[in-house]
């Protein structure tokens, strides 16, 4: 067939093109679908006549040879007059371009795994004498879960005219891996191989480093992308070489960076824009109309041959139904009008002699009686009579009526059966001379003669008095609880039976009272003839700058004792020590309180470490304390902490306006008592 050129070609009569991703120097890039496996797969295409074809089809040969996860298969190739093209396995996710293009610059750490994996992957081919030469942003992928895959080995670099198996290959994979590091940590392209992602900035006729371009960069990543890319002696920068020159020393390096990758993969992912397509939907057929009597009954004859007048289109006995003439449906409720059916209708051989219009139906639907007579569903002929009113709900008042007051005559006695003018009507029960007070019963039959009192002597309940008093009867309650709990405390302010003046315990007093108020307690001395000696366990001879130890505990702030200058900070990889400090001799056993260090610089991360004999080392204990002094002077507690030695262990130092790490403390005050 003719060279490929637009969506829907067939090659090899299998693979079915579906979209033309990229086209350069008449090669072109397709997704197509494998119609036998049902899946997608990735193709590159030329003519049968291109030059290329012969270092196409070894190359993808070679590159099948690699067995590596990351690496996305060479499924099928074929080199016809027409055709030559090579298809590998398909993956969906957002290639390095599109993720620093639209996220920006990756954080360190997940630069740094992203090419650690890349470097994995490619010392694995590289073993097996297989280069990629053409390992740009393109052509390195996350994909859905945050895994990295790599496209096209050694493939596409025989597509664009790069032989795979030449004498640099090697050195051009080394290269693109420190240039995929630069464009993940500055979205910057500094490999040599071609690629969309902008090239890094040159200054003095070579690459500028990564923390020329963006700030934050971690020295050890910085320090590896010069010592790749610079490869000239004048490039290269003045310290040894941090990284060896190969993949598998790329790829063990920034392993060792990145420490514990746990997590890594969905952090990566999470720097992902939200370009990866999604899954193909699965879209089902639509679901027919299906329109009444469509369907055929078992149950009803079969219309004859002859009856085509009265047969509608599904070939059953039955009359047609024009649905757009069905006005009203039968509300729930309504009781159908049955009609008696028109003369021979009830016989089922007149059926067909019925005329339709005729029958004042609701919607064609017969109904069958005994006998098989016919009757057809009617219009009702009045409308339906509306629902009944709802009932109006009963009337509430708005407040809850009072008790009701029955009048009392002025000499307290009820009222009943007497005459208006005989009693006052607006009197309370309280009887004369009482200020309109009610009196108060305290029988414990409740109270009598008040407001609400009826003619058996029982009285209304108020409404919410019953909450008061229970109320009343907590507070109460509480009180007394509360006395009784500080009358106990008082008692026993003298403690162990002893009251404040009373040494016997009796409860008496003496003539003096003792102040029950603690005298506050003596603050530990500071120690006297405390020496100090620099305390350097990894270093070459064990000490740094031992000379000025002394200067930290001769009580002048302005002599000081400084470390070493480092280049990177102390602790775990890339660092080279894990901590430098100073061992003080106590002088004998001695019970520490504190130990107050005063530093120049900040931050300045500490450890305290209290001993028997003098420590070889500190891995091995278990510090007293730890801090970090942010301005000058940092308090450690010992509390009581026992022993003759102490060592001060610097575990972090501060940078210095020379940009290398050193730590320096001006005093150490040593505050306990010996013994």
């Amino acid at each position: 067939m003719p060279h490929a050129t637009r969506p829907g070609d067939l090659l090899g009569e299998r693979y079915r093109l579906v979209d033309l991703l990229t086209e350069s120097d008449g090669g072109r890039f397709w997704r197509a679908h494998d119609g036998v496996l049902e899946r997608h797969v990735a193709i590159h295409a030329i003519r049968g006549d291109d030059a290329r074809a012969p270092g196409l089809m070894e190359a993808a040969r070679r590159s099948a040879t690699v067995h590596d996860p990351r690496v996305l298969r060479v499924l099928d190739a074929e080199h016809t007059d027409e055709e030559c093209y090579v298809v590998n396995e398909w993956g969906w996710g957002a290639s390095l371009d599109i993720v620093v293009a639209g996220s920006g610059p990756l954080g360190a750490r997940k630069a740094a795994w992203l090419v650690a994996e890349v470097a994995d992957s490619v010392a694995v081919a590289h073993a097996a004498g297989v280069a990629h030469a053409r390992l740009n942003p393109e052509n390195v992928l996350v994909d859905r879960t945050g895994g990295i895959r790599i496209i096209g080995l050694g493939v596409d670099a025989a597509l664009h005219g790069i032989d795979p198996a030449g004498p640099d290959a090697f050195e051009r994979d080394i290269d693109d891996l420190a240039g995929l590091l630069y464009c993940a940590l500055t979205a910057r392209w500094a490999g040599p191989s071609d690629s969309l992602v902008p090239r890094a900035p040159h200054g003095g006729g070579t690459v500028l480093r990564p923390r020329q371009v963006r700030a934050g960069i971690p020295r050890p990543l910085d320090l590896v992308c010069d010592e790749l890319l610079h490869t000239s002696p004048a490039g290269r920068h003045r310290e040894p070489d941090a990284v060896d020159r190969s993949a598998r020393g790329v790829a063990d390096y920034l392993a060792a960076f990145v420490g514990d990758s746990t997590g890594m993969p969905e952090a990566l992912l999470s720097s992902t824009p939200d370009v990866l397509p999604d899954e193909e939907q699965v879209v089902l057929p639509p679901v027919p109309v299906l329109l009444p009597h469509d369907a055929d009954e078992p149950d009803e004859p079969a219309a004859t041959a002859g009856d085509d007048d009265d047969t509608d289109d599904t070939g059953k006995l039955g009359r047609a139904v024009d649905l757009d003439a069905i006005e009203d449906p039968v509300v729930p409720g309504d009781e159908p009008v049955v009609a008696d059916a028109p003369d021979g209708l009830g016989d089922p051989a007149s059926v067909e002699e019925a005329s339709v219009v005729d029958l004042p139906t609701e919607a064609g639907v017969p109904i069958f009686g005994e006998d098989d007579d016919v009757s057809w569903l009617e219009r009702r002929a009045t409308p339906a009579p509306p629902p009944p009113p709802f009932e109006a709900p009963p009337e509430r008042p708005l407040f809850a009526p009072g008790p009701a007051r029955t009048p009392r005559h002025p000499d307290g006695s009820r009222a009943a059966g007497r005459g208006n003018d005989e009693f006052w009507p607006w009197d309370t029960g309280a009887g004369p001379g009482t200020g309109g007070l009610p009196p108060r019963s305290f029988s414990g039959s409740g109270r009598s003669g008040g407001p609400g009192d009826d003619d058996s002597g029982e009285q209304a309940v108020v409404p919410g008095r019953t909450f008061l008093r229970l109320g009343v009867v907590i507070a109460v309650v509480v009180l007394v609880v509360v006395a009784v709990l500080v009358a106990v405390g008082i008692g026993r302010g003298g403690g162990d039976g002893e009251a404040a003046g009373d040494p016997t315990g009796s409860g008496r007093t003496s003539g003096t009272t003792a102040s029950t108020t603690p005298a506050p307690s003596a603050q530990a001395a500071v120690l006297r003839g405390v020496t100090a000696t620099a305390y350097d366990p990894q270093g070459d001879d064990g000490s740094e700058n031992d000379d000025a130890a002394a200067n930290a505990v001769d009580g002048d702030p302005e002599t000081v004792w400084t470390t070493a200058g480092y280049n990177d900070q102390l602790g775990p990889p890339p660092g080279l020590k894990l901590g430098v400090g100073l061992l003080l001799d106590l002088g004998g056993v001695t019970s520490l309180d504190q130990v107050v260090v005063s530093f120049v610089g900040a931050p300045t991360s500490v450890s305290l470490y209290v001993t028997e004999e003098r420590p070889a080392s500190v891995l091995d204990l278990d510090p007293v304390t730890r801090g970090t002094a942010d301005g000058g002077r940092l308090a450690l507690d010992a509390d009581g902490a026992r022993g003759s030695y102490a060592v001060v262990w610097l575990t972090s130092l501060p940078a210095g306006d020379d940009g290398r790490f050193r730590g320096t403390v001006s005093e150490i005050s040593v505050r306990g008592a010996a013994g």
